[in-house]
């Protein structure tokens, strides 16, 4: 019997013996607790100063962290401007980087990954 998949016609003991040819490795998890070589994503809102506290540990975590800061940007410019500055020194403090997307969006990433700029 023919199969024919993703382009690929033989018989079935042709395509079983194809897949045996990969082998699966296991994943180490690491002291913190997360996948070897995986990198979380943090979806955050930043409702208030105090918010940048939990956006910062999720960061030292190792995570990416996507930021809405719409709701304090309406609220109040002031305040946001200080815990967007807050979250740049911390960045930056630990070889991380921050961008803004879009109006409302923030990206925030840690020492393990950087954000391309250019479009």
């Amino acid at each position: 019997m023919a199969f024919k998949i993703f382009g690929r016609q033989g018989n079935s003991a042709e395509l079983s013996k194809e897949t045996e040819d990969y082998v699966e490795v296991d994943t180490l998890v690491s002291e913190t607790g997360s996948f070897g070589g995986r990198t979380g994503i943090s979806v955050e809102k930043l409702g208030n100063f105090e918010d940048t506290e939990k956006v910062l540990r999720a960061l030292r975590q190792g995570n990416i962290v996507f930021l809405k800061i719409k709701e304090l940007k309406d609220r109040d410019m002031g305040e946001l401007k200080r815990a967007v500055e807050k979250l740049k020194k911390t960045a930056v403090a630990n070889n991380g980087d921050i961008a803004g997307v879009e109006q409302d969006w923030l990206i925030i990433t840690p020492s393990s990954a950087n954000v391309v700029r250019g479009y």
